[in-house]
């Protein structure tokens, strides 16, 4: 589904995103504030998720376990 969130440049999105809001909105009773809040604590460890693999694909780099592609 997150793919069909994304429409490209010019084009409507079909309305995958106010459905996606719906969704989100009635899976906390209908309460914007806790939907809200709800997203902001998924960003939040989305992105300690992306640090976290971060720091491991660099560490893996250093260590020499993952080799840049040369062409």
């Amino acid at each position: 589904m997150p793919s069909e969130l994304h429409a490209k440049a010019g084009e409507p999105a079909d309305g995958a995103l106010d459905e996606a809001v719906d969704q989100a909105i009635a899976a906390c009773g209908g309460d914007l504030r806790a939907t809200i809040r709800a997203l902001i604590v998924a960003n939040d460890y989305l992105e300690t998720e992306v640090t976290e693999l971060m720091k491991a694909v660099s560490h893996a780099y250093a260590r020499g376990r993952f080799h840049s592609y040369s062409g």
